[in-house]
């Protein structure tokens, strides 16, 4: 049976998802900083007549994300949806979303899939070498990191904002570790969605004129570092395999794809 979660469904619904904290991350962190009651967001559960969860759908804004280990009530999370008139976005791990699929009345206009993968521990992350600092950022550092993302081709295209960057920084619902040359940031690394549980890695890149030297994968070895010593899971979006395998030589694994499907 389907019905909207309320705040008393708290602990039932955090004990089902914080089984998969990386598959979770925005569920968790949605969860965490806006509850049950906000109005920025809905939350609905597949419950058995013996008060198991099976499945959790959310709505933040106009995005959707859907999470059921195994098997759950598609059809009545998609006409859930379906009867939305404000929805631009579904999410969610592939093999769950696809099965919302059939039952959906408008097929998305852009369905992107990308690799994901997650990071438990630490014991692949690589040293700073001695004669290198790889630095932590502070709000102040804002504009110089969001420079650097706009210098890298493959985030060219991207919209950053430097307001938002100094604000992620100073509530501590983000990090960026990085390394400067003469005053200028030429690597870095950062993370988001940070929750009590789980961080997403996102921004990894180094400036044109300074790659193949290892700098990014320090960058990101001391943010991962720090993260996992809180005890937090990590988790990353990739969509190409060689991006890939920078991340799995640090020891991050594919735990499967990660649908974004746009319906605007």
């Amino acid at each position: 049976m389907i019905r909207m979660l309320t705040e008393d469904d708290r602990y039932l619904t955090m004990n089902f998802i914080s089984h998969k904290p990386a598959e979770n991350l925005f569920i968790i962190g949605d969860i965490e900083a806006y509850g049950f009651d906000n109005p920025i967001q809905k939350l609905w559960g597949d419950v058995t007549a013996d008060g198991e969860m099976q499945g959790v759908l959310l709505k933040y804004a106009g995005n959707f994300i859907v999470y059921a280990p195994g098997e759950y009530d598609a059809q009545g999370f998609a006409e859930i949806i379906n009867l939305d008139e404000e929805y631009e976005f579904i999410s969610g791990i592939e093999h769950i979303v696809r099965k919302l699929e059939p039952h959906l009345t408008v097929k998305p206009s852009n369905p992107r899939v990308l690799f994901y993968a997650k990071c438990e521990q630490a014991n692949d992350l690589q040293e700073v070498p001695l004669h290198m600092e790889v630095k932590k950022a502070i709000p102040d550092d804002a504009g110089r990191i969001i420079d650097q993302m706009y210098g890298i081709p493959e985030f060219a295209a991207s919209t950053f904002s430097v307001e938002n960057k100094r604000e992620t920084l100073s509530n501590g619902s983000a990090r960026t570790y990085f390394i400067e040359e003469e005053g200028r940031i030429i690597s870095s690394a950062s993370s988001t969605a940070e929750n009590s549980q789980s961080a997403m890695i996102v921004g990894v890149g180094t400036l044109p004129g300074n790659e193949k030297k290892g700098l990014a994968s320090l960058c990101l070895s001391s943010l991962c570092s720090e993260l996992l010593d809180e005890g937090k899971m990590l988790c990353l979006f990739y969509d190409n395999q060689a991006a890939g395998s920078i991340y799995k030589r640090i020891g991050f694994v594919d735990i499967g794809k990660w649908c974004m499907w746009s319906f605007k």
